[in-house]
């Protein structure tokens, strides 16, 4: 008799999210949630409080996205504009 071991589950970050989001709108018990997903009822938990003590950051990262599209755009025009420019003289030429 050959006993098999069992590797360990990887679970995306989206996955996680949205169990621990499933867990705090609280319309299921652990349990339910538990069976519906196919995980223990203490990884729910677990996640459910990495989620929430790690929420503010969702805000913080956004603007800095946003700044860093700003940043990148503004040096795409730059480039946009002395290309063009040089055009211009080439055509002239």
């Amino acid at each position: 008799m050959k006993i098999m071991k069992r590797t360990r589950r990887k679970f995306s970050n989206e996955f996680k999210a949205k169990v621990a989001i499933e867990a705090l709108k609280e319309r299921e018990t652990l349990a339910k949630l538990a069976l519906r997903f196919e995980v223990h009822q203490n990884q729910i938990s677990q996640w459910k409080q990495e989620f929430l003590s790690n929420s503010s950051l969702v805000f913080v990262n956004g603007n800095a996205k946003v700044d860093k599209t700003e940043a990148e755009t503004e040096k795409l025009y730059t480039k946009i504009g002395c290309l063009e420019m040089e055009r211009d003289f080439l055509k002239k030429a």
